[in-house]
């Protein structure tokens, strides 16, 4: 079986249609004995709907598709090199693209039949950006075979692209001599640490989320598999036991059959045996 061909035909379908498409496909290659292909074909994930409508636009949008990662290799490559000027250029690109696309996966998702929630918009412009700043997350949405969402950039910052240069260091000021202004800063900064302590709990609360939510995933799709392989191991042993049953009952007809003609022939054998001992 061409599996390639096959792995391109399941990631265009809508997430609710692909469990069933490749478990039949699973079913077609044992069927024809390839289990190679059967092996391959059982171990693709279905996609999370914002990786699938990420993955729609790549495939119907190619023009935009590749604009899009041509902007990534050159946020990489400033990262990289730490070229300010550029990165900044980039990020300016970056914040009217990744927006606008995500509406448009939004819009093409809709279109085929696949409403997508604000969360899930959300969650199409994380995959966006994990495709800006992850080269192998970049490879699979090129080809539309994401399946999830990639996890927050980490080392990837988001650059505002209207900032200005960071100013020479100077410096550091003599310490202040009004108390209540050394208090004030003091807790500013407090604050913003505790910001920041926030919105790190935060991140890994949400990765803990993507975690659970494609491990409750993997598991919905195994039961599914099981179950598809149970109701074929209960038709195949359905059809055993009617086959059985049929050769019972052929065997039981044969063995009538067979007393019948042996009776059939003893009572051959006895008449000519009269016959011969009546005659002259």
């Amino acid at each position: 079986m061409d599996v390639e061909r096959i792995t391109e035909e399941l990631y265009g379908l809508k997430p609710g249609d692909f469990v069933a498409a490749r478990d039949g496909y699973v079913a077609q290659a044992r069927a024809a004995k390839d289990p190679a292909a059967a092996k391959a074909i059982a171990a693709l994930r279905r996609p999370a709907t914002a990786a699938w409508a990420a993955n729609r636009l790549a495939r119907e949008r190619p023009r935009e598709a590749e604009r899009f990662l041509a902007l990534g290799e050159t946020l990489r490559e400033a990262h990289r090199t730490l070229d300010a000027e550029r990165l900044r250029a980039a990020s300016r690109e970056q914040h009217q693209l990744v927006a606008a696309l995500a509406r448009t996966a939004a819009e093409l998702a809709g279109e085929a039949g696949q409403p997508v929630s604000d969360t899930v918009v959300r969650e199409i412009e994380q995959t966006l950006h994990g495709v800006l700043a992850h080269g192998d997350v970049a490879d699979r949405w090129a080809k539309g075979r994401l399946v999830k969402v990639p996890e927050a950039a980490v080392g990837f910052p988001a650059i505002d692209p209207d900032a200005d240069p960071p100013p020479p260091a100077r410096a550091a000021p003599r310490p202040a001599r009004n108390p209540d202004l050394a208090k004030a800063r003091a807790a500013a900064a407090e604050a913003t640490a505790e910001v920041a302590r926030c919105e790190r709990e935060f991140d890994a609360a949400e990765r803990s989320r993507q975690a659970a939510a494609a491990k409750a995933e993997e598991a919905a799709e195994r039961v599914t598999r099981l179950e598809t392989d149970l109701a074929e191991a209960r038709r195949n042993r359905t059809e055993a036991e009617g086959t059985a049953s049929r050769a019972a009952t052929a065997l039981t007809t044969a063995e009538r059959a067979l007393a019948r003609s042996r009776q059939a022939a003893d009572r051959a054998t006895r008449t000519a045996e009269g016959l011969e001992g009546q005659a002259p």
